[in-house]
């Protein structure tokens, strides 16, 4: 198989493992309304959902991560798949609203192994300009699961009911762990496993201060996304009173700014350096955060506005995914599971802590939601700054040899 062939087929099999995670974080958000009816809550209390797969997902990552540096990652990526394919069953054929929560607290901890192997294995196999371009080239190719998941999400709340999109999810999960176990080979061989104590591992990774500057802009980036996700559904179908269809197709349209911006992260690090691809990330996240907040100030809840500045804010963290995400996990050669645990594991806890948060927040507009995606902007930017301090090496644990 040729080096480009070969290249593909991993891209591929990344973003298959990667859109399981994906698709279940959005396909219920245009089934919101018709879920609320049924289990007898309120559409704001279905924030709640995602805060309860977020969390799991974000935990289970600290454990897969250093696991997958000792036993390898295929096996990690099969159980957790198994797991998830469980919850998923659970929420299809859950009777009651706290049913549905375990089942969405299942699914988060099994494809946890997703969130971070899909970090991982690109380190595992490339470095330096050329992990940047492939991480890139995920960015862009993953992000066609949420863009499909509410479309598809809507359509078979209409016409069959909320359920079937959980029946789908699970057997998009299966089909995926098949392909896994017959087509996956494994990238971490034996000599090069690590056989310390996790706590090692965890403590050789985190002493490096750019690694938590990369890691607070990340957290913060993906939380912003993750508020919007969440509260989307609620002012486009609650607060405006949209049909399922019409919620799912603008809850799409932001998410072709994070594929551009994703094409975009690598070209401009080549051309300019990553250290502006990270800047023009920086401001194009907060300039969308202000898109919405402006409006709100004033009472008023728009889709224009929402669907605006949404856009440039997922235009922003395309372009900054991959450059922090490939500047955090460069020093790492030999702790790529724990360093990608790290980062999926922390990224996805923080998102689910600041949904959860954002769900006790009354959403009579789009003023909260423009406050908390600005807040998340400028602790990115926080993290940024961080990592531009001067460093003193002798304060700092030597890199992996």
């Amino acid at each position: 198989m040729s080096a480009s062939s070969q290249i593909i087929k991993f891209t591929f099999l990344i973003a298959i493992l990667t859109a399981v995670g994906q698709m279940t974080q959005t396909m219920y958000v245009p089934s919101i309304g018709q879920m609320a009816n049924e289990f007898i809550v309120t559409p704001a209390t279905l924030q709640a959902v995602m805060a309860c797969y977020l969390i799991p997902y974000g935990f289970s990552q600290f454990i897969y991560g250093p696991l997958s540096d000792r036993l390898g990652r295929k096996p990690i990526i099969i159980a957790g798949l198994v797991i998830y394919i469980v919850g998923t069953i659970v929420a299809l054929f859950a009777g009651e609203y706290h049913w549905f929560l375990i089942g969405s607290f299942v699914q988060g901890l099994g494809i946890g192994c997703g969130g971070a192997m899909s970090r991982t294995l690109t380190r595992d196999c490339f470095s330096g300009s050329e992990l940047h371009r492939v991480n890139s080239l995920i960015s862009m190719c993953v992000i066609f699961s949420p863009l499909i998941a509410p479309v598809l999400g809507g359509v078979l709340t209409e016409s069959f009911g909320w359920r079937s999109s959980y029946l789908f999810l699970a057997l998009f999960g299966i089909a995926v762990a098949i392909t896994m176990m017959t087509s996956f080979d494994e990238t971490l061989p034996v000599e090069k496993r690590r056989y310390e104590k996790v706590t090692t591992s965890y403590k050789f990774v985190l002493s490096d201060k750019r690694f938590q500057g990369f890691l607070i802009c990340l957290v913060a980036t993906f939380s912003g996304i993750a508020i919007f996700e969440a509260a989307a559904g609620v002012l486009l179908a609650g607060v405006l009173g949209l049909p399922a269809t019409t919620v799912s197709l603008l809850f799409v349209l932001p998410i072709p700014g994070y594929l551009v911006g994703a094409a975009l992260s690598s070209i401009i690090a080549a051309k300019r350096g990553e250290n502006a691809a990270l800047m023009f990330g920086l401001f194009a996240i907060a300039l969308g955060a202000f898109v919405i907040l402006i409006p709100g100030a004033m009472g008023y809840t728009t889709a224009e506005t929402l669907v605006g500045g949404a856009a440039l804010y997922f235009l922003g963290a395309g372009i900054l995914f991959p450059a922090a995400t490939t500047r955090a996990l460069s020093p790492f050669p030999y702790h790529a599971g724990t360093g990608g645990a790290l980062l999926g594991g922390i990224q996805n806890l923080g998102a689910g802590i600041a949904t959860l948060g954002a769900s006790m927040i009354p959403a009579h507009d789009q003023f909260p939601l423009g406050v908390l995606m600005l807040l998340m902007a400028v602790l990115a930017m926080i993290g940024l700054m961080r990592v531009n301090q001067k460093h003193d090496p002798s304060n700092e644990m030597p890199l992996a040899v």
